[in-house]
């Protein structure tokens, strides 16, 4: 079942066109990766999908559950099972991980029970190497790079949302700690097949652990090639430059 459908978008930021005419379908279950040179577009895509005011969609749409979303806020968003793991999750002074996932879930529904709640969060924690204390803690206040991704983490896992988007999820983080965070993804699709990923990264590392079934190279705001793994490969023996540059030299011959 389809999932996501991006089409034709177009997003501007100050009057500047960063994402052009770009589409994307992404059903349940499948994992998409997005590679490419800092500033082809990556973030800004990421960011009109969570519904960022900064990021002006100018052209083309955004449907999720086959419902046009791109005049929804990100809150509309979230609710409807979008989550974003941010590549720079910052502090929030004066909310505890804890309270903010007890608010959203409580909010959820009627049935709502405190006591199932406390030993899931505290299960997931502990499977994270989160200890108790961080989740009482504002949140991601004193938290290294590493513990914070794990924060993220953490919070995807009680969400469980139907889309995750994963900025850069591999960014400062060391590999023990990289290889746990995929062993929560794997077991989390396990448990919820139905769930999408979207994986925006620059390197090759996570995928010894979660293979993806579509990979997309990105410049200059357009997806330049769709395939299969074999791409990241080719990025790894070749780096994004000479990829890319290769991509668009066999695209004029076309």
């Amino acid at each position: 079942m389809e999932l996501l459908r991006i089409n034709n978008l177009k997003v501007q930021v100050l009057k500047k066109i960063i994402i052009n005419d770009l589409s994307l379908t992404i059903n349940e279950g499948e994992v998409h990766v997005i590679m490419g040179r800092n500033g082809s577009g990556k973030s800004t895509l990421v960011n009109a999908l969570m519904g960022n005011e900064v990021y002006q969609v100018s052209g083309g749409n955004i449907n999720f559950l086959k419902k046009d979303i791109t005049g929804f806020n990100t809150d509309e968003r979230a609710r409807m099972g979008i989550y974003l793991a941010m590549q720079n999750p910052p502090v929030i002074d004066g909310l505890s991980t804890a309270e903010l996932l007890r608010n959203n879930l409580s909010s959820r529904t009627e049935h709502f029970k405190l006591f199932n709640f406390i030993k899931e969060l505290e299960t997931t924690a502990t499977s994270l190497g989160i200890n108790n204390e961080m989740l009482h803690r504002s949140i991601n206040d004193g938290f290294s790079g590493g513990e914070r991704k794990k924060n993220e983490i953490l919070q995807l896992e009680l969400l469980k949302p139907k889309l995750i988007i994963l900025d850069e999820i591999d960014s400062g983080v060391d590999i023990d700690s990289l290889k746990l965070i995929a062993e929560v993804l794997i077991n989390y699709r396990l448990e919820n097949p139905e769930t999408a990923i979207l994986m925006i990264t620059h390197h090759a590392n996570f995928f010894k652990y979660l293979e993806p079934n579509y990979v997309h190279i990105m410049n200059n705001g357009e997806l330049v090639k769709s395939g299969g793994v074999e791409l990241v490969h080719q990025v790894e023996k070749q780096g994004f430059e000479k990829t890319i540059n290769c991509l668009m030299k066999d695209m004029v011959n076309d």
